[in-house]
């Protein structure tokens, strides 16, 4: 990430966007609990892009480069965490599955902003109380650097509705079976197949909060079926798509 801003007191607040709508690369000395409420928000950091509806929250340490962007009509909610205070969800960049009462203890930090009152600041640890890294699968989009793994995503990104196997995407790019499969493991740290579901839940997620049927954004990203697309939406979430947007 080049242009990088520093803005020392990570912002507690509630801020509507609009599809399109992003923050640029920036650090903040401050923990920050990002949060869509509605919507969909895409925050990527330098390990890879979380893709997040509004059943996970994305926990960014004090000092972690990032950046977002809103996808649909987004109400993102941010809750800035002092640094010295406290660190609930560990020192890398991580998923917070959100339930019903820290959703609204969320909601309530962000309205109130810098927790300045002690009323404020006891709020403020309660909802700390309620933030644990997800156990569920990580909805991520792992970064690469290797050239013939870029060259793999390029081009399953110019068509998901595709399902190449390995043998066939590794002649693609340059690369054997095995080659390509033992880069996988080592720089991705999961599978091809595993990878490839995760590339096309991002992008279903995506056309979904910007008002795409599930049967349309099942078929646009490769899943055999629109139930297959449920189940396996379902298995990273905990829920339907159905329920997340109607």
């Amino acid at each position: 990430m080049s242009g990088i801003r520093h803005v020392a007191v990570a912002p507690t607040e509630t801020r509507p966007l609009l599809p399109g709508d992003e923050a640029t690369p920036h650090r903040h000395d401050d923990h920050q609990l990002i949060y869509a409420s509605s919507g969909m928000l895409e925050v990527v950091v330098e390990e890879g892009t979380w893709f997040t509806p509004a059943v996970r929250a994305v926990w960014v340490p004090a000092g972690t480069v990032h950046r977002w962007q809103a996808h649909g009509a987004t109400t993102v909610r941010m809750v800035g965490i002092p640094s010295v205070l406290m660190a609930p969800a560990g020192s890398v960049p991580a998923l917070v599955a959100v339930d019903a009462l820290l959703r609204e203890l969320i909601i309530a930090c962000a309205e109130q902003g810098e927790a300045e009152t002690p009323q404020a600041r006891r709020l403020l640890r309660v909802l700390v109380d309620r933030v644990r890294p997800s156990d569920d699968p990580p909805t991520v989009v792992p970064s690469v650097t290797d050239p013939r793994l870029r060259a793999a995503r390029q081009l399953l990104d110019s068509d998901l509705s595709r399902s190449p196997g390995l043998r066939e995407l590794g002649r693609a790019v340059g690369a054997s079976e095995r080659t390509l499969s033992r880069l996988f493991r080592e720089e991705v740290g999961m599978g091809y197949t595993a990878w490839r579901t995760q590339l096309r839940l991002h992008r279903a997620v995506l056309l979904l909060a910007s008002g795409c049927s599930v049967t349309q954004a099942a078929a646009d990203c490769g899943f055999s079926s629109p139930s297959a697309f449920v189940s396996a939406f379902r298995a990273a979430f905990g829920r339907t798509p159905g329920s997340l947007y109607r």
